[in-house]
């Protein structure tokens, strides 16, 4: 059997009760088609950077699944058909991680370490920009065109 991991994004307006029963009923198809499903992440309801069929904010929930490809095909076909799920994606793995996701570790921005001159990086004194040149601001020429001289 092979190994998957499968987020799907579910609409705005049902509960997370709601989504659960989603991740209930596909975990059902997994394993009554032979397969297992391992980490289950709810990662709440989170803003979409485009809309998706009318929704600008969606469920996320993330499935680790070890099983054969055809219950992943079923889990994908009755996730076609239902109106509730938005989008779904499916990527085989060579091994499941450890521990909780990328989206469910907790990162604060100091970890980075201290930057000279806070966010926008270090201040520039007046002096520090080269002088222009006369060049600086002309276009390149265009070989389709001759120069303006020769233009009549």
């Amino acid at each position: 059997m092979a190994l998957y991991e499968h987020v799907f994004l579910a609409r705005q307006d049902i509960s997370t009760q709601q989504v659960d029963a989603l991740v209930e009923q596909y975990k059902g198809v997994i394993e009554a088609n032979g397969g297992k499903v391992g980490r289950i992440e709810n990662w709440g309801l989170k803003s979409l950077t485009y809309r998706i069929k009318k929704n600008r904010k969606a469920h996320y929930a993330l499935m680790d699944i070890d099983a054969p490809a055809a219950a992943i095909q079923e889990m994908e076909r009755q996730m076609r058909i239902s109106e509730d799920v938005l989008r779904y994606m499916t990527i085989a793995v060579e091994k499941h991680e450890d521990g909780p996701s990328a989206m469910m570790q907790k990162r604060d921005r100091d970890d980075r370490g201290p930057r000279e001159g806070g966010d926008r990086g270090p201040r520039r004194e007046f002096g520090d920009r080269p002088p222009r040149r006369d060049g600086d601001f002309q276009r390149a020429p265009r070989p389709d065109r001759a120069p303006r001289e020769d233009r009549a």
